[in-house]
């Protein structure tokens, strides 16, 4: 009794998957998809942050163009080859992402902070901070002289 009731239930399952899959609806859907027309979407802030404006990159405009020289380029995107005492205070000779090299001196503006000391064998960078989460607005980045023959 079990064998006779379990082929009635296939026969039936594949007697409807035939029918449906012969149905003159499935067939011209198959043969014509539909067209979906796209539709235009606004955003209404309504006084509210935009949620698709990035946190991290908050108050920067990314079409500025920078300014020739040490002064358009960062303090992550320059490195201290050397330094020279000239007239009793030192000078940094520095190399910059654009493997050119530049003479800087204390107080010589850079895109985001300024040389605030060179030493013999450290120059200290006063680097403007733009994280809004950020509690401190400026901060300390050191550049060290790598000696010759030191650790590598």
């Amino acid at each position: 009794m079990n064998v006779t009731f379990l082929l009635l239930i296939v026969s039936s399952l594949l007697s409807v998957n035939l029918a449906f899959a012969q149905s003159p609806a499935a067939t011209d859907a198959q043969a014509a998809p539909a067209v979906v027309e796209a539709q235009g979407f606004t955003y209404d802030p309504a006084g509210r942050r935009d949620p698709f404006v990035s946190l991290i990159r908050r108050g920067e405009t990314t079409s500025a163009v920078r300014a020739a020289g040490l002064g358009g380029l960062g303090a992550a995107e320059v490195s201290l080859r050397g330094t020279l005492e000239s007239r009793g205070t030192f000078v940094g000779i520095l190399r910059g992402a654009d493997d050119k090299t530049y003479i800087a001196r204390a107080g010589d503006r850079l895109l985001d902070g300024t040389i605030r000391s060179i030493s013999a064998d450290a120059m200290v960078i006063l680097q403007r901070v733009n994280d809004p989460l950020s509690p401190e607005n400026e901060r300390e980045v050191r550049k060290l002289l790598r000696q010759p023959g030191g650790a590598r």
